[in-house]
């Protein structure tokens, strides 16, 4: 596999591609579809502005964060702002909402979206990585992400960053894609497995105990079928060029350990 600088360029012009082609899988009808298998529901994204929904994700992390109005809400790898959106829209103009994303062509259309609601002042995109996060100590209440963290290349690094800006009692919510068993070489080595959210994801026991080395209590983790991210109402076509690249007998153990995970904990 490639090294850490190497990815993450490969990451990010992946990720500028599906910023400009409206999503790297769907659009309209689709998206929705998409929107819903992940988990979101008709008011859910009837508050989400459309240039936010491009399909991507594996879950509906607000699902998990129990957002009150006021808080202080921080989503890593934001995109376009659907989770952004989402939360601003929960805590309210009380409330605080930063967007972190390292993609520009994400950031620009994110930002344009915010300036043309009525968040545009409780809702902010920032440059960054999330391994090196551009937000001050003790000073979120939520962190959020959602089919973001199984694309960086030190876990470890992000699950500490995400415990240092939280404040004493903040919580955690993540949506990622983790593993049982491990994959095969031919999907780790491609380009596109990486893109598509399979090739860099952990085992399901190393994720955790990334978790619980950061410092998180009560960290309570659920899986659920990853099918849709292969075969789902809008399939990625990055992920089926992988899947190509595969046996049948692989592919099967493929869908039997991949899943998509809901993860919650709290800062001590």
């Amino acid at each position: 596999m490639k090294d850490h600088k190497d990815i993450r360029h490969m990451v990010q012009s992946g990720y500028a591609r599906a910023a400009r082609q409206q999503g790297n899988c769907c659009v309209g009808k689709e998206t929705a579809d998409r929107a819903r298998e992940m988990g979101y529901d008709d008011s859910d994204l009837e508050v989400i502005p459309d240039s936010a929904q491009l399909g991507l994700g594996c879950g509906n992390p607000s699902a998990i964060a129990e957002l009150s109005e006021g808080e202080t809400v921080l989503d890593l790898g934001a995109g376009a702002g659907m989770d952004a959106f989402l939360a601003a829209e929960r805590v309210g103009e009380s409330g605080h909402v930063i967007g972190v994303d390292m993609t520009p062509e994400m950031l620009k259309r994110a930002r344009d979206t915010a300036s043309s609601t009525a968040m545009s002042h409780y809702v902010e995109f920032r440059r960054g990585v999330i391994e090196d996060l551009p937000v001050t100590d003790d000073s979120v209440d939520v962190v959020m992400s959602n089919c973001v963290i199984n694309l960086s290349t030190d876990k470890q690094k992000v699950f500490e960053e995400a415990y240092r800006v939280l404040k004493p009692g903040g919580r955690l919510a993540v949506s990622d894609i983790c593993l049982t068993a491990e994959l095969p070489d031919t999907l780790r080595e491609l380009e596109a497995g990486y893109i598509a959210c399979i090739s860099g994801a952990l085992h399901i026991e190393d994720y955790r105990q990334a978790i619980d080395a950061a410092g998180f209590t009560d960290v309570d983790i659920e899986r659920t079928d990853a099918a849709s991210l292969l075969d789902g109402a809008c399939a990625d076509p990055v992920v089926s060029e992988a899947l190509q690249k595969l046996s049948p007998d692989q592919i099967e153990s493929v869908r039997r350990n991949l899943w998509s995970v809901q993860i919650s904990g709290r800062k001590r």
